[in-house]
């Protein structure tokens, strides 16, 4: 008989969850009223909601018509639609790989991705810089694309390797029995079932590629390519700040995010509690 869970825990459960969502959505929250209001509201009040005295969209302005943030925008887009392609695509392969075929090396390997995950790539910046100056990528997308999908790659195996073991095998060798193929089975049997895997991973990597600064900074620093994290940097002076810029600039790059959330979220619930089951 299922033990039955008291109302009080139930309670208690509701309300930790209602705070960690408050205290997570809170510096959104207030990223979002305070882009709508004036500089001396921020300061004055800056938990305050905009009212018709408060209320301007002068940073927003500022951002569109001095500075180049459509084109940080679309450094930032094409930097995380392409390395999400690449880093899903070998990733998922891979995982199939190391899930499906058993071959001398492959728990090497996998203690090799293992190890990708827990050392930090930061560690390796000087490394990294150097080697793409020797390639010759220094102040190029190509330089932000491949190392973000270095950084990507291990934990995307990693996850969607434990997915795909999960696949009942008869699935599989009755698809083999009927003559298709490894590579149609991949495609149209794994990836279809998968795909709440997917839209895990596809949250957890690009959160990290759009917000990051560090890379950009020291890879591609140049007026033609960069991201919208280190063009709002422009704002930012060692004297003064414009804080409705910054503000501003945050909040169009916070929709993005939003947008992909919304579209994911039903997929990406579904592979976060399937990932907790197992």
């Amino acid at each position: 008989m299922a033990k039955r869970t008291s109302p009080i825990s139930t309670a208690a459960v509701h309300v930790i969850l209602l705070g960690y969502t408050v205290i997570a959505l809170w510096p959104i929250f207030l990223i979002l009223i305070n882009s709508f209001k004036t500089r001396k509201a921020i300061f004055r009040e800056p938990m305050g909601l905009p009212s018709p005295e408060t209320f301007t969209l002068i940073g927003f302005e500022k951002v569109l018509e001095k500075s180049s943030f459509d084109l940080y925008f679309f450094n930032s887009i094409t930097v995380t639609v392409v390395t999400l392609v690449v880093v899903l695509l070998t990733g998922a392969m891979a995982a199939w790989a190391l899930s499906e075929y058993r071959f001398k090396g492959s728990t090497w390997l996998a203690l090799y991705l293992a190890i990708g995950i827990m050392v930090p790539i930061r560690l390796g910046s000087v490394s990294i810089l150097q080697l793409i100056v020797d390639l010759n990528l220094i102040n190029t997308l190509t330089a932000l694309i491949l190392v973000y999908t270095a950084q990507s790659l291990p934990l995307t195996i990693f996850i969607l390797n434990e997915f795909m073991q999960q696949i009942p095998k008869d699935l599989k060798e009755a698809a083999r029995c009927d003559g298709i193929s490894e590579y149609m089975i991949f495609f149209q049997i794994i990836l279809p079932l998968t795909r709440p895997a997917i839209a895990t991973v596809g949250v957890f990597t690009m959160v990290p590629i759009w917000n990051d600064l560090w890379f950009p900074l020291i890879l591609a620093p140049s007026d033609g390519t960069q991201t919208i994290t280190l063009g709002v940097q422009q704002f930012i002076g060692q004297y003064v700040t414009d804080w409705n810029s910054v503000l501003a600039s945050l909040t169009m790059a916070i929709v993005p995010v939003l947008i992909l959330y919304l579209l994911l979220s039903r997929q990406l619930i579904r592979g976060i509690t399937a990932g907790a089951v197992k």
